[in-house]
């Protein structure tokens, strides 16, 4: 019986879980939300909390603890830095859990889990105008091409001169006649 043990198993021994989650809290730390598993989600959302709570008490000591957790400095860093003073009038549930439903391949309960008090920022493309369905012929003049440019062209021109003189074979592939044997 497996009355009064907590913790999430996930299929892993205890040093694989541990990094598995630690990996987890340092990628919710940096890219403010991640999608995976609701089984995974629901076992990150503890050791996030307690990292919250530890950037809320500041010290060198609680620096240390979030470090030897995560073993990544900079999102430690960030994690003091923005995230936990984000949270300083929340008492807890710093983070949130939103089901996305199924994933195809396996059927997996799929979810994401987020923090409830740092905002997302999301970039906005600008509009762009339409471009028009028919090309156009250009009349605009060619930019002046820079000196760098000029030899190798010309070196390129000058390479190709024979080749072009002399007449290609044409493969027969399959039996089929090309365009000018037709």
């Amino acid at each position: 019986m497996r009355h009064q043990k907590k913790t999430i198993r996930l299929g892993r021994k205890a040093e694989h879980r541990k990094a598995l989650l630690a990996n987890q809290v340092c990628s919710l730390i940096e890219h403010r939300r991640i999608k995976t598993t609701l089984a995974k989600a629901k076992a990150v959302r503890p050791l996030a909390e307690k990292m919250v709570s530890l950037g809320k008490n500041g010290s060198i000591h609680a620096r240390r603890t979030a470090f030897a957790t995560l073993h990544h400095k900079d999102a430690v860093k960030k994690l003091f830095d923005e995230i936990a003073p984000a949270s300083t009038e929340r008492n807890g549930g710093y983070t949130r859990i939103i089901r996305l439903g199924q994933r195809k391949s396996d059927s997996a309960s799929m979810a994401l889990i987020e923090w409830v008090d740092a905002t997302v920022v999301v970039e906005e493309k600008p509009a762009e105008e339409k471009k028009p369905k028919k090309k156009e012929p250009k009349a605009e003049a060619k930019p002046k091409e820079t000196k760098s440019e000029e030899p190798k062209e010309k070196a390129v021109e000058k390479e190709a001169a024979p080749a072009e003189e002399e007449p290609k074979k044409k493969r027969r592939w399959f039996g089929r006649k090309s365009s000018e044997e037709k």
